[in-house]
């Protein structure tokens, strides 16, 4: 009896799942946008015509009603309205294909009507088309960097409108969403040993991206980054610590940046108090997924921004790649950014031949550019044994204690190093490199003798 009641109850709760929707859907949905005026104008019946076949889904028939009265009345007081009720058409009518027709619609009605309250509107609809075609952060974000662009012309065009708030919170979304890419190919680079390439990827989103959920790890992995790459990087080491602890106070890695600025014998800074406040109000105010959300997650292509800020004002410039650190500045600065043509008022190449083999910025053979720095100071990387790893023969370093012919062959490819801990950069251990460290000036004799018969053997 009780297994009959059950399936009764299953079978009543499909039949109103199959129901409801049907009831749902056939419901019509109220147009946005009508013309509340009362009159039996022959313009003003065709557009009428026109919204009940937008509400009743009718659109191909709704489009060539609001074009049949833009063409026969093109004097109309209503020409406006059934301009924006076509791209409204083909937003409803949804797909790629309508999505692009509406955008091209709205684009023309802000262009010719730029003063209407409904083009900010039109606007945010742009910025929503590319947000629900917006896909995971591990693969194509054309559509994230679209809403990005789009959402932030809305707030540079219409910054007062009742819409821009919205937009700024889209923006935000979009954001995290170029942000996850960057970081996951950051976390990929610096899990391969790339440390450079790491480096590059997690300066640029934390520098671009400083509303980014998970800016903080982005940080920390930063700083490690900088760690393996040896002590030039110490400074930007430093920073990425000193950056969690004032700008993410709320961060997990706080104290351990703390306590890696007390190693380093940095200062620590203090934590902002608007940061501090704005990861309060995101905590408080973290969006949550629904079970069914959760459950369709990994089949679905729509990325999880719920852990997006919720407030912030959110960087108004697009995303723009970097050059690592770990490249030198001359090599930079080379190159033609921008190109310009003027025609000479003397033939320079008759007068100076060469002038054609000399690159600009260079000075005549023999001489120095006139921006280039003499490097008076020589990195000093000298062993606990009186080795300087700068210049001594491979032979001699494979005698080093921990250090064979191919790790040695190693060290001299990737000279000049600025210290022994530089040795980091070709994957000795912290073990090898403390043995030959030189012992500082003030150990005692007995620890000196010590470290000496140690690094012998």
């Amino acid at each position: 009896m009780t297994s009959r009641k059950a399936i009764r109850f299953a079978a009543a709760v499909a039949a109103l799942a199959v129901l409801l929707p049907s009831s749902v859907y056939g419901k019509k949905k109220k147009y946005d946008n009508p013309i509340n005026k009362d009159t039996q104008q022959p313009d003003k019946v065709l557009f009428d015509l026109a919204v009940q076949d937008i509400e009743h889904g009718r659109y191909e028939k709704a489009r060539l009603l609001l074009q049949t009265m833009m063409n026969t009345y093109d004097n109309s007081e209503y020409l406006a309205k059934a301009k924006l009720a076509v791209a409204d058409s083909w937003y409803r009518e949804g797909g790629a294909h309508g999505y692009a027709q509406a955008e091209a619609e709205y684009k023309d009605f802000i262009l010719f009507y730029p003063t209407m309250e409904e083009a900010a509107e039109a606007q945010e609809k742009i910025c929503k088309m590319q947000d629900q075609q917006i896909e995971k952060a591990d693969r194509d974000n054309i559509h994230a960097l679209r809403t990005e662009d789009e959402c932030r012309q809305l707030l540079v065009q219409f910054p007062n409108s009742k819409f821009a708030p919205e937009a700024q919170q889209m923006l935000r979304d979009a954001q995290e969403v170029i942000a996850q890419g960057e970081f996951r190919v950051g976390e990929f680079y610096h899990h391969k040993g790339s440390m450079p390439a790491a480096a590059n990827r997690l300066q640029a989103l934390s520098e671009q991206f400083p509303l980014f959920s998970e800016a903080d790890e982005a940080l920390w992995t930063l700083a490690d980054s900088y760690r393996r790459m040896g002590d030039r990087y110490e400074d930007q080491q430093a920073e990425a610590y000193a950056r969690i602890i004032k700008d993410y106070p709320l961060s997990i890695h706080v104290d351990a940046a703390k306590a890696a600025l007390n190693e380093m014998k940095r200062p620590i800074p203090d934590a902002d108090p608007a940061a501090l406040a704005r990861m309060k109000y995101d905590k408080d105010n973290k969006g949550k997924r629904t079970l069914l959300a959760k459950a369709w997650g990994p089949f679905g292509s729509r990325p999880d921004t719920t852990a997006a800020a919720k407030s912030g004002e959110p960087p108004m410039t697009s995303f723009k790649p970097t050059i690592p650190v770990s490249v030198p500045k001359t090599a930079t600065s080379q190159g033609v950014t921008d190109v310009t043509a003027t025609t000479p008022s003397e033939n320079v190449l008759d007068k100076t031949p060469d002038a054609r083999a000399t690159p600009p910025g260079a000075g005549a053979e023999g001489t120095t550019p006139a921006n280039a720095k003499p490097q008076d100071l020589k990195p000093i990387a000298i062993t606990r044994t009186g080795v300087d790893l700068n210049s001594a023969p491979e032979s001699e370093i494979a005698k080093l204690p921990g250090i064979n012919k191919l790790m040695a062959k190693r060290i001299v490819l990737m000279r000049p190093y600025l210290s022994v801990n530089d040795l980091i950069r070709t994957g000795l251990s912290k073990k090898t490199i403390d043995k030959l460290k030189p012992m500082p000036t003030d150990a005692p004799s007995s620890v000196k003798k010590a470290a000496a018969k140690a690094s012998t053997k």
